[in-house]
């Protein structure tokens, strides 16, 4: 901890950190004795398909947020400046794309799992190998969100380490199984406004003890903390206009788009109508978190200018050093560092919440059910729940992991992005392009995770040949700015501490920018898998199931005639049978919120309705039209 004293919480910082639990299992143990008691795995998993727009949009932004997030941010921005902020540019086309591409879809094709879609587009294999990604990218990283956050607040109050990591861990492991989807999305409301809290009063006090907002900009301005518009388009430049702009447009929807701890969350909505305004109401939400992220590292700029308490041999790290700066600017304000703290974990209890439920669902709908169909319905549900508890003790398990890998805790925070950007990939094969079989997604699919493990590997291999004094610099920063569903990590770019040669070759391919990392690996799985797809023989119109391809070729090559398009197999009107298939597609968008909480025999006589008509075209519209009674 160098020469400076530790410092300690008092008496009302614990009670505040205590409450924030004790009101997290309150809201668990209230949807776990209330409404339909999580009876049934549709109101465990899916809330009952019974949300509204609000508590759905909050969830989003709160599994986004994560404590890494709350520490990386203000960090990120005392160190290098505002230029991060120009990453809010690729929110809007990162939402704006799941709410009119992927929601219509996954939506109408009342799915469960984000997985099923690609059975249901491609076969079995595709769907297993989707869900097992899935699993080893959440599994890794869910230890290390739960661990990190407690060593920088050991390493800085002396706040019992273990005692951090198995107080949330039990606690979010209790929530989740005891009251399902409804229980996490509530708790997800209730700490995005702790979250809010405690950033904005760390804000409040430390501009007013610097001489007010006019001043935090003054001395951000003097230091050199404004960053202008950087248009350079280098890709292994870290942060540009280009790679937060572009490059993060295929982040948001590695996160917004395919992920299914978010999909979860649009398929528990009322209506399909409910779940778009969600991502519409996200993304002020997220401007403002982003703001209060860049506002927060100027305040500390304005506090400590140049000679930061890293520099200082205060704290090791740069997380620690927002903790630091935290513990500092409430020295004499008892209660106010437990709210910080409070808010702190409410982004790692959002963000552990959402892993376990994702991944008891997936576990449940993609590797149990098909095996299994003649299981009840009560078995299924506690089956689902122990799932869930199964993964919150894994979690557990691999905080304790965590803190054996030392160095290589940024490793496993990459792992959790280099998966990302091949599982939508993934999905984008398959939506966008209706000629790519089964074959070519498979081939995809290794060929995007080999070619993503190879460009993290080597780039983290390439860092670690740095000479020693630099290491603890770039240690330091290699924290992930994002929550759950985001990629990789704040890798720093040696050249901007050093005057390095350019690199070249393969040595410019591992300093790619980290934001660049889910476009290079996606766009890698779509290319390997349409060029497979063509040689092995294109997956004709008429096998294609309704309702699962996106006609974007057929919308952005209107000017074709028709007999071309179709050629192309991009019009995909879909008015074919579908194969036998375990799950029937319908349309979604025609129930109404009446009919959310369903009865089985009422679904059982919409099926048979739909079996007996043929099914109308899927050809999704731009706007998506709502169609309740």
């Amino acid at each position: 901890m160098g020469d400076v004293v530790q410092m300690h919480f008092t008496t009302p910082d614990y009670v505040i950190f205590a409450l924030l639990l004790v009101a997290s299992t309150c809201i668990g143990l209230f949807y776990a004795l209330s409404g339909g008691r999580q009876r049934t795995t549709q109101e465990f998993l899916l809330a009952d398909r019974s949300m509204s727009c609000l508590p759905v949009s909050l969830s989003l932004l709160a599994t986004f947020q994560s404590a890494v997030a709350i520490l990386g941010a203000p960090s990120e921005i005392y160190t290098y400046g505002t230029q991060y902020w120009f990453l809010g540019v690729s929110y809007f086309l990162g939402l704006l794309i799941p709410a009119h591409v992927f929601i219509p879809v996954f939506y109408r094709l009342r799915l469960t799992s984000a997985y099923e879609y690609l059975e249901l587009r491609f076969n079995k294999t595709v769907r297993i190998m989707g869900t097992v990604t899935f699993i080893f990218q959440m599994v890794i990283y869910m230890g290390v969100v739960l661990y990190a956050p407690a060593l920088a607040l050991n390493a800085v109050t002396g706040f019992d380490l273990w005692g951090a990591v198995l107080a949330m861990g039990l606690v979010c492991t209790l929530y989740t199984t005891l009251g399902g989807l409804k229980a996490v999305i509530w708790t997800d409301v209730f700490q995005t406004i702790v979250m809010f809290a405690g950033q904005l009063a760390v804000i409040i006090v430390g501009a007013h003890q610097a001489g007010g907002m006019g001043e935090v900009w003054r001395k951000a301005m003097n230091g050199s903390r404004i960053a202008s518009l950087d248009l350079n388009p280098d890709p292994t430049e870290r942060h540009t206009f280009w790679t937060l702009g572009v490059g993060g447009v295929f982040l948001m929807l590695a996160l917004y788009g395919v992920n299914q701890a978010q999909v979860q969350r649009y398929l528990s909505s009322r209506t399909e109508r409910e779940a778009v305004m969600s991502c519409y109401v996200v993304f002020p939400c997220q401007q403002v978190v982003l703001c209060l992220g860049c506002l927060m590292g100027l305040v500390m700029f304005a506090r400590y200018g140049e000679e930061s308490p890293l520099d200082k041999g205060y704290v090791k790290t740069n997380d620690q050093m927002v903790l630091y700066f935290v513990m500092d600017v409430f020295r004499d304000l008892p209660g106010l560092p437990g709210l910080f703290v409070a808010c702190l974990f409410s982004g790692a209890l959002s963000t552990i919440s959402s892993a376990f439920n994702s991944l008891a669902t997936v576990t449940m709908e993609d590797l149990i059910k098909p095996y299994c169909p003649a299981m009840t319905e009560a078995k299924a549900t506690l089956l689902s729940k122990s799932l869930a508890l199964a993964y919150g003790l894994v979690c557990l398990a691999m905080a304790y992991i965590a803190s054996l890998m030392g160095s290589v805790l940024q490793a496993a925070f990459s792992i959790f992005g280099m998966v990302g950007g091949p599982l939508l990939g993934l999905f984008c094969l398959g939506m966008f392009f209706p000629w790519a079989n089964s074959t070519g997604a498979i081939v995809g699919l290794v060929a995007g995770l080999a070619m993503a493990f190879w460009i993290g590997i080597g780039n983290f291999v390439s860092r670690m040949a740095v000479p020693t004094p630099l290491l603890p610099i770039i240690n330091a920063t290699t924290m992930p700015l994002h929550g759950n569903m985001t990629t990789a990590v704040m890798t720093t770019l040696i050249t901007s501490i050093t005057a390095k040669p350019k690199p070249t070759g393969v040595q410019a391919l591992y300093n790619l920018s980290y934001l660049w990392y889910s476009a290079h690996n996606s766009t890698t799985v779509v290319i390997v898998g349409l060029i497979v797809s063509l040689l092995t023989g294109p997956m004709k119109e008429k096998d294609l199931t309704p309702g699962t391809v996106y006609p974007v070729l057929g919308n952005l090559l209107f000017f074709l005639p028709e007999r071309y398009r179709e050629k192309l197999c991009c019009v995909t009107p879909l008015s074919h049978k579908p194969k036998a298939i375990n799950t029937q597609p319908y349309q979604m968008a025609q129930e109404s919120n009446g009919v959310a909480q369903h009865k089985e025999e009422e679904k059982t006589e919409e099926e048979d309705e739909e079996r007996a008509t043929p099914q109308p075209s899927c050809r999704l519209a731009h706007t998506v039209q709502e169609t309740a009674l």
